[in-house]
């Protein structure tokens, strides 16, 4: 299922884990060998990790639900964020707001308000009727919403599961996913524990060629899931006229 291989995975330096000493030993499974006192990382372990991974995000992009991607480090942020909006998927790129899934009525209040400002500056007699001050406001607090909430701006439900990128770093967006039973899907370098994540995809989460891989991977299946969702709408549709078209051929028939 995943579109990589092992040369690729070297390639971009998806076997390079942390420093012994900063290791998790719950990644121990995951760990091939030492190297100049640096844990590296097995990609045959990496590859099976990411078919199981890529299969079962596929099938919930399949389904038509949304998958939430997270990664608010600096080397990750960009890349996720081009790919989850490539996918339109919700993202969280900035700071991970506590309470943002737990709490998420909260979140949509802050949502609807955002969209209300939208309409406010778009509307041309409300925007006239607000003093300039006002508008200058109005437009700080549009831009510090957008900013943390930007990327979920059209999330009007809690997602199916979250993607992440570093989950000792996203430790907050883990734990709420858990509480809420929602699968979690991660990138864990060796000082990470991948018991905590339902996915775990052993990778080097700090270097951004290897981010970049693992998150088009992922995107791709998601892609692919889509894709398969259009079909089978499509499919369902075709099969629907089709019955419209016998029916209403009978009854022409019978009168």
């Amino acid at each position: 299922m995943a579109s990589t291989n092992y040369k690729e995975l070297l390639e971009a330096g998806v076997h390079f884990g942390h420093l012994t000493r900063k290791w998790d030993p719950k990644m121990a499974p995951y760990i091939f060998m030492e190297k100049n006192g640096i844990h590296i990382i097995d990609l045959n372990k990496t590859l099976v990790a990411l078919d199981e991974a890529t299969a079962a995000i596929k099938n919930i992009a399949k389904s038509g639900r949304k998958i939430l991607f997270v990664a608010t480090k600096k080397q990750a942020q960009e890349i996720v964020a081009e790919e989850a909006r490539r996918l339109k998927m919700p993202y969280v790129t900035e700071r991970w707001l506590g309470g943002m899934l737990t709490n998420f009525a909260t979140v949509r209040k802050s949502l609807k308000k955002m969209s209300t400002i939208d309409k406010m500056m778009k509307d041309p007699e409300q925007s006239k009727a607000l003093a300039k001050r006002e508008k200058l406001m109005l437009s700080r607090e549009r831009e510090k919403l957008d900013r943390v909430l930007g990327g979920i701006a059209d999330l009007s439900r809690l997602p199916a599961a979250l993607f992440i990128v570093d989950v000792k770093r996203e430790h907050i967006a883990v734990k709420e996913a858990q509480k809420l039973n929602l699968p979690v899907f991660a990138i864990c370098d060796t000082n990470s524990n991948p018991e905590q994540v339902d996915f775990p995809i052993p990778a080097n989460d700090d270097a951004s060629k290897s981010v970049a891989l693992i998150v088009s991977i992922v995107g791709k299946a998601i892609e692919e899931g889509l894709s398969e969702r259009k079909v089978d709408k499509e499919e369902t549709e075709r099969k629907r006229s089709e019955e419209e078209g016998i029916k209403a051929k009978q009854e022409a028939d019978e009168q």
